[in-house]
């Protein structure tokens, strides 16, 4: 009797030895992504709306106040606008707001930086006794409204005779709460405690530590502060309209004067703000290089 034949054995398929090929949609390390159709889309009528409302500003002030008026509103630009600078210039002395504004904003914004990376550098790196307690108290500083304390620093201006003077507005701004915050939080996570050991074994001392190893460190986080710190300061109201008068006024303040009569000239008011808004764009121009190009390049080089 014969055994009965055993099936043939399936012998598994033999893959190339070869590098896995990459899927498609997928980006390895080094490689650079691209968006597709919709993303761009996206981002296209994100930039047009955003910029609509500056577009805008150029075409009210380049045009008439019945041209304003018309329906549907003209979207073209005019001929106007160096006669509305010259109708800004006579009924508000938008160059001496302007030099103003500069001096308290470049002030407040030197200041401002300097004292927050100290103050955050501080509390990031140092050790000292009450340092978390004084931490809190600091940052606990941010949830008063700032109206409740208008009435107690008029006062004190008052009473310093600082009344309708540009240190009225520069001072009480020199130092701000968020400032230390986010410089301080900022360097915990940039500046190496390797670094500062570093320096101490070669005998620096504490001041020579800042200038030669925090500031180099902390200039991103330095660059995007000054330029908040410049913008808020230089579209402040408030408290300048408190402190000073028309005839020491700020950019924000010399606006107020701008259209008067019993019809509002729109016009004219839009080449105030235009002439009020274009020294802010140039400053973040200059400054948004600078955050870009300290990101890009690394806090610390290796």
């Amino acid at each position: 009797m014969t055994a009965l034949a055993e099936p043939p054995v399936k012998q598994p398929a033999t893959t190339p030895t070869g590098p896995p090929r990459r899927r498609r949609g997928r980006s390895g390390a080094g490689r650079t992504m691209h968006g597709g159709s919709l993303a761009h889309a996206i981002l296209i009528l994100a930039v047009l709306v955003s910029a609509f409302p500056f577009y805008w500003t150029i075409v009210a002030a380049s045009r008439s106040n019945a041209d304003l008026a018309k329906v549907p509103p003209t979207l073209l630009p005019g001929s106007r606008l160096i006669h509305n600078f010259e109708a800004v210039m006579e009924e508000a002395d938008i160059g001496k707001a302007l030099l103003n504004s500069f001096v308290v904003s470049s002030s407040i914004t030197v200041g401002t930086v300097l004292c927050c990376t100290l103050a955050g550098f501080a509390f990031a790196k140092l050790r000292f006794r009450g340092r978390g307690a004084l931490l809190a108290v600091t940052v606990g500083t941010m949830m008063i409204p700032p109206q409740l304390g208008v009435i107690p620093l008029f006062m004190l201006i008052a009473e310093l005779q600082w009344v309708n003077q540009l240190q009225a507005v520069i001072l009480p701004g020199l130092v701000s709460a968020f400032g230390v915050f986010f410089m301080r939080q900022y360097l915990v996570q940039s500046l190496p405690d390797e670094l500062i050991e570093a320096a101490r074994v070669d005998g620096a001392s504490t001041a020579r530590i800042f200038w030669s190893v925090v500031v180099p460190v902390a200039r991103p986080g330095m660059a995007v502060l000054g330029m908040l710190t410049f913008m808020a300061a230089w579209n402040d109201f408030f408290w300048p309209i408190v402190a000073l008068s028309s005839q020491e006024p700020t950019v924000q303040v010399a606006l107020r004067q701008l259209g008067g009569g019993y019809v509002h000239d729109q016009s004219v008011i839009m080449a105030g703000t235009l002439l009020g808004t274009l020294p802010v764009l140039l400053v973040f121009g200059l400054l948004g290089r600078q955050i870009v190009g300290g990101i890009m390049q690394g806090a610390v080089k290796g």
